[in-house]
């Protein structure tokens, strides 16, 4: 019977360390009779996610022939559906489906990716869909304490909390390429691992709260019942027109009670598995909606919880 399966190849974008969420890709595919073959683009070979999948040498996101090579590749290796895992990927994917549409990708057109990309267009973009954000500084008497992102920024890489008038100066500086808000020290963090069908219909919207993080990348996390932050991320769904694998990310004031949308990362989380392992669906999601199959949405159990730990994968170089 396996040699009827139906074969779909999966191009991942930069999952060189998803393998857990690729095995979760594979385990849908065999409930729905299809044989998933998963091949990963990157720099180099010598990554994690060649444990369950091939692994393709393919160019920098930045490259002028990146389009042209991942269709050489697409070409190739036969490839069904497009994934990205890191936020350079993401208006990639989109590119590449308005320029070649020989793929199925569960992404946001590529305008709203690079909106999403840029943390001052991201928080411009909030406020006009009337969601609650962090204050914006915008000019004037600081209060402190705030925090600066690098607009292009990823991964907590390069951010900045200014508590002082010095360090607030130095910020000034290259004022353009950070987004400066009012810094909650007292905070909670949340994450909403989210998929919208192209229809717009809100399939699975699973909160889950940050426990550790490491690197910029959840390390403990778990599923919670949070009705406010359901609420609220369906308002931003609806008025952002957002589409597929989305990630969305909450802070909570502790002082006030205050819920604020932080980012919105259009692709899937590093996380998203705590939610997969709490009955959200979203590699079967995947597979469904590029089978043209119905989908259903996922029921979210709370108090499911993940600890991320260190494997090793062993090549010989």
């Amino acid at each position: 019977m396996d040699s009827m399966k139906k074969t779909v190849n999966v191009l991942f974008l930069g999952g060189a360390k998803r393998v857990s969420f690729g095995r979760k890709l594979i385990e849908a595919g065999e409930r729905l009779g299809l044989d998933v073959k998963i091949f990963s683009y990157e720099l180099e070979m010598e990554v994690p996610i060649a444990l369950i999948g091939g692994v393709v040498i393919g160019r920098k996101w930045g490259a002028p022939d990146v389009l042209e090579h991942l269709n050489q590749v697409v070409n190739a290796y036969k490839i069904d559906i497009m994934l990205p895992f890191v936020d350079g990927a993401i208006s990639i994917a989109g590119a590449y489906l308005a320029t070649y549409g020989n793929v199925w990708s569960p992404v946001v057109n590529s305008g709203k990716a690079e909106t999403f990309f840029d943390k001052v267009l991201s928080a411009r973009a909030f406020e006009a869909a009337g969601l609650d954000i962090p204050q914006t500084y915008a000019g004037g008497r600081p209060v402190f304490p705030l925090i600066a992102k690098p607009r292009r920024g990823s991964a907590s890489k390069g951010i900045v909390v200014i508590d002082t008038v010095n360090e607030f100066r130095q910020v000034m500086k290259s004022a353009d390429e950070y987004l400066i808000q009012t810094y909650y020290p007292d905070r909670e963090e949340y994450t909403v691992d989210c998929y919208i069908s192209k229809r717009g219909e809100a399939l699975c919207i699973s909160p889950r709260k940050r426990l550790e993080v490491v690197g910029g990348e959840v390390a403990r996390t778990v599923t919670v019942d949070y009705p406010e932050i359901i609420d609220a991320s369906r308002k931003a769904i609806s008025g952002l027109g957002l589409r597929g694998a989305v990630t969305l990310q909450y802070l909570l004031d502790l002082h006030t009670g205050h819920l604020m949308l932080m980012e919105i990362n259009p692709r899937l989380g590093g996380g998203v598995v705590c939610s997969i392992h709490a009955g959200a669906d979203i590699p079967g999601m995947i597979l469904e909606e590029f089978l043209g199959l119905p989908l259903k949405e996922s029921e979210i159990r709370p108090g499911v919880m993940i600890c991320r730990y260190f494997d090793e994968a062993v090549f010989s170089v």
